[in-house]
C-alpha cells in the first residue's frame, strides 16, 4: 500500500478544493429515485410536470450521492481518510434535473487534532454542488460534516 498523498496537514481551514463535475444521467437518476425515493415528482413524468418542479427531478439523496462520488474521486481516494462521525447540515436549495452539469467543491471550515486521539485530525467540511457557470451558478446541494483524517506526523500541531 502506498502512502496517501493527502493527510490532515494538507487540509487547513480556508482551503477550497474543486472536486470535478458530473452530468446527471436520467436513467441512473430514475433507477435511484424508484428504489429509494419514489415520490411522484421523482418517478412519474406526468405527475412531475404538474408539480412545482415542472418535470422529473432528482431525489436529494441521489444529489448527495453525486457529490459523495466526486468527493471520493477528487480527494478521498488519495487521502488518509478515516471516515466521518456525521454532520449537522444538509440542504437541497434547488432541484436537479436530468442532463444538468454539476460542479462539486469542498471548503475546509475548521481543522484540529483530536485531543483524545492525537493521530487523528478532525476537519469540518462544507461540500457543495453547483449548476451553471461561475457567474450564474445555482447551489443544488450543500452539506456540512466532519471528516477524520490521519496525520502525516502524529503528535503534530494542535490546529492546522
Amino acid at each position: 500500500m502506498t502512502a496517501p498523498e493527502v493527510c490532515f496537514e494538507d487540509l487547513p481551514a480556508g482551503r477550497r478544493i474543486a472536486l470535478g463535475s458530473v452530468v446527471v444521467d436520467r436513467d441512473e437518476m430514475l433507477a435511484f429515485n424508484r428504489r429509494f425515493d419514489p415520490q411522484p415528482f421523482h418517478v412519474d413524468e406526468e405527475a412531475a410536470r404538474a408539480s412545482l418542479f415542472g418535470g422529473l427531478c432528482a431525489s436529494g439523496w441521489f444529489t448527495a450521492s453525486l457529490w459523495m462520488r466526486c468527493y471520493v474521486d477528487g480527494l478521498l481516494s488519495r487521502a488518509a481518510a478515516l471516515g466521518s462521525p456525521g454532520g449537522d447540515e444538509i440542504a437541497w436549495p434547488a432541484p436537479v434535473f436530468p442532463g444538468d452539469r454539476l460542479d462539486a467543491a469542498l471548503e475546509i471550515v475548521a481543522a484540529r487534532v483530536s485531543a483524545s486521539r492525537p493521530q487523528l485530525g478532525l476537519v469540518t467540511l462544507v461540500g457543495t454542488l453547483n449548476r451553471g457557470g461561475t457567474d450564474d451558478a445555482v447551489t443544488v446541494y450543500r452539506g456540512r460534516f466532519t471528516g477524520m483524517f490521519g496525520l502525516r506526523a502524529p503528535g503534530g500541531t494542535a490546529s492546522a
